[in-house]
């Protein structure tokens, strides 16, 4: 059986966030190129990294070995260029005319039951939005996301699913990374 080699952005949650869970980019490069997968890149120091491999599952495998290399466990919620191409393709905000740094993408590793987001109502958080569509919920911050609520009651509502965020800038340049 042929196995294909494709291309991965991982994005690692909740690291080299105020000085806690620190991964220098430059050491998972190479710990990367160390599991044999080619082409690593790292982009910012927020944690995300694309590479080639065949490998068909590579999140646990990476998960892994920053583990074992850092100490610290990590998850990493691993997309395809296609699967971003994918989810931004499907946000429903009108990127064009909003402030790209104020646009945020949850990407989740599970997909949540219909209607898991309908205890948070949405005039509550007004005039922050957020659409869940798929694995992904799709935040619009006009006034940062800093002191906004809604980011802390999306990843509260129970039960609690895997997520991490990027801006809608970063997203871009993923896709770009993993084209």
């Amino acid at each position: 059986m042929a196995t294909t080699t494709r291309t991965y952005a991982a994005l690692l949650r909740g690291v080299n966030v105020g000085g806690h869970r620190r991964i220098p980019m430059a050491e998972l490069r190479a710990l990367i190129a160390g599991l044999g997968w080619t082409d690593v890149r790292t982009y910012l120091q927020s944690g995300n990294a694309v590479f080639r491999t065949e490998e068909p599952e590579p999140g646990p495998v990476l998960e892994r070995a920053i583990a074992e290399r850092f100490g610290t466990r990590v998850q990493c919620l691993v997309r395809t260029g296609e699967e971003l191409r994918q989810i931004a393709a499907a946000c429903p905000l009108p990127v064009a005319e909003l402030d790209p740094a104020k646009v945020l993408v949850l990407l989740l590793e599970e997909t949540p039951e219909t209607g898991h987001f309908d205890v948070l109502s949405p005039a509550d958080y007004a005039p922050d939005e957020f659409h869940p569509v798929g694995r992904a919920v799709y935040c619009y911050f006009p006034h940062g996301m800093g002191r906004s609520r809604l980011s802390s009651a999306l990843t509260a509502v129970r039960p609690q699913l895997t997520m991490t965020g990027r801006n809608w800038r970063t997203l871009e340049r993923l896709i770009e990374l993993t084209g």
